[in-house]
């Protein structure tokens, strides 16, 4: 193997070198050469940019740094000086990291190629570190961080990568590697768990450019007449075809479960019937039973029947809406009380439902034996006959979302409510308001913010942020409706109250008053609206409209 890559070698210097020198004495010739005349020891070499000559100007502009020509961009000195001195440990990391992400491709084309073995014989990145000549962050109302950089890398990296089969063994060599590009990054969304984000999205601006020397063997290959532009050329293409934007990279940074907050992807509808035998908990009565429903894992209050007194055979008839947000994970749960005037609601049983039991669109009646609860015991007291209970119970989910579960109709599929059944809440949908925080709120006598949302005679509000301007809540509100707000109006007002001995006063931070035709039309509005009534307040909201 050392013969053939002698060979390579000697092939590649052989018609690389005479092209290079006729290609060279051509240029000399023909063209003749420019004197830039600068030195940086020079005075008037360092003179500013509109005294230079036009043609030295036009030589200098690709070795600008982006902050010089762009404003909008900002010197990022301080992020060079930390990447130049972390750069040693990044090399190991990074390397680190190639190599784990590799391990499994190596070993596929092992495989298909019968070899030996396919492995990194050496792997570095070099004692260059990348320069980023400037950044450019984008203020948005999602919860994300955006920013575009100007990247720069004439790196020394040795990357070897050694295929062996027999006795044999092929070696081919990355250096002298260069890159020019833009990339767009992304961090989202934003989340109170470090490192904070969840996910990295990473696209390219423009197409980038890409410069790199390769050897197989020893020999050069860029050497041979033409190979060299064609390859710069296609993998240039190969990058700008993956991640140029719209195309996206995401890395996720934090597991699922701990970094995104859950969105409702459907309305589980629920209507309790009646119930039979319940057990009699008053001395001188019956029971007052009521029904007490909830979805595991959600903070929103549990709904509640009406009760009805002395009676141990009761008859409901009452719907309820709640919103799900995972239903291969969550329960309805169903707890029946006794109501008492004075002190604790006795315990009647309850009985729980998982969803990922229901079909989505399809009714369905249920009776169920009561239990203690729901842990299994030999008391017999747990094991007592409690009752039953009977209700109806169906799953619809959103449209937008019909498509990730299965036995859904084809007018669900299709994105279209003309064919749904009128029993299944054709036009319903969830409305859900999250108010994100407030901005330059001030008070005549005290700063506690609070928001309190108003529709359709529903009042819900947020925590209370003490002495604080600029609050952020991040809370969200539901409201499950027949039919779409298209002509409504939601009413949000800040307010702000201070509490002290014997005495509470309130005071009005400034309102605002929202059309949803908007968020009807579009799905989702994230804006920040001036308040009415306050000099410089404003109110940063999120509200959509989730069709079923």
């Amino acid at each position: 193997m050392g013969l053939l890559g002698t060979l390579v070698g000697i092939i590649g210097f052989g018609i690389g070198v005479p092209i290079g020198l006729v290609l060279g004495y051509l240029i000399f010739i023909y063209f003749e050469p420019q004197d830039l005349n600068i030195n940086l020891q020079d005075p008037v070499s360092r003179a500013p940019l509109e005294e230079i000559d036009s043609n030295s100007l036009v030589d200098l502009l690709p070795e600008l740094p982006l902050w010089v020509m762009k404003p909008d961009y900002e010197r990022v000195d301080w992020l060079n000086k930390f990447v130049r001195h972390m750069w040693p440990y990044l090399d190991k990391a990074i390397c680190g990291a190639i190599k784990s992400a590799m391990k499994l491709y190596l070993a596929e084309y092992t495989g298909r190629f019968k070899l030996d073995s396919l492995e990194f014989e050496i792997l570095s990145l070099g004692t260059l570190p990348p320069l980023i000549d400037g950044i450019k962050v984008y203020e948005s109302n999602e919860s994300q961080l955006f920013f575009e950089l100007a990247l720069r890398w004439a790196g020394n990296p040795n990357m070897i990568l050694a295929a062996k089969l027999l006795s044999a063994k092929v070696t081919v060599q990355l250096i002298d590697l260069q890159i020019s590009a833009a990339p767009r990054i992304i961090l989202r969304p934003i989340v109170p768990t470090f490192p904070c984000f969840s996910s990295v999205v990473v696209s390219l601006m423009q197409k980038p450019k890409i410069d790199f020397g390769l050897k197989v063997m020893g020999g050069d290959l860029m050497a041979i007449p033409g190979l060299y532009q064609f390859v710069q050329e296609l993998i240039s293409k190969e990058a700008a075809k993956l991640y140029l934007w719209p195309q996206t990279l995401e890395i996720p940074i934090l597991d699922n479960s701990k970094a995104r907050v859950k969105k409702p992807v459907g309305i589980l509808r629920v209507k309790v019937l009646r119930a039979y035998k319940l057990l009699k908990k008053d001395f001188l009565g019956s029971s007052d039973p009521y029904v007490q429903l909830s979805l595991s894992g959600d903070t929103i209050p549990a709904r509640k029947t009406s009760v009805k007194m002395n009676n141990l055979n009761p008859e409901w008839n009452e719907e309820f809406k709640l919103s799900v947000k995972d239903p291969y994970t969550q329960v309805l749960e169903l707890r029946l009380y006794d109501w008492e005037k004075v002190g604790a609601h006795d315990n009647l049983g309850m009985q729980v439902v998982p969803l990922k039991q229901l079909t989505p669109y399809e009714k369905e009646e249920l009776t169920l034996d009561l239990l203690n609860s729901t842990n299994n015991s030999s008391d017999s007291h747990d094991k007592k006959p409690r009752g039953q209970i009977m209700l109806e119970i169906t799953f619809v989910p959103f449209l937008e979302d019909s498509k990730k579960f299965r036995g859904v109709p084809d007018y669900a599929r299709n994105g279209s409510t003309k064919e749904a059944p009128a029993d299944n809440l054709s036009g319903a949908g969830l409305l859900l308001v999250t108010a994100i925080g407030a901005e330059d709120v001030e008070g005549k006598n005290h700063n506690n913010p609070y928001a309190v949302v108003l529709f359709k005679g529903e009042k819900k509000k947020t925590k209370s942020i003490s002495k604080n301007r600029n609050p952020t809540w991040n809370e969200e509100f539901q409201f499950v409706l027949e039919e779409a707000p298209s002509t409504d109006q939601i009413h949000i007002e800040v307010l702000s109250k201070r509490r002290g001995i014997g005495f509470r006063s309130k005071e009005s931070l400034g309102h605002v008053d929202i059309n949803l035709a908007d968020v009807v039309h579009n799905g989702r509005i994230n804006e920040k609206y001036h308040l009415i009534n306050s000099q410089d307040g404003k109110i940063h909201l999120e509200i959509q409209w989730k069709v079923i």
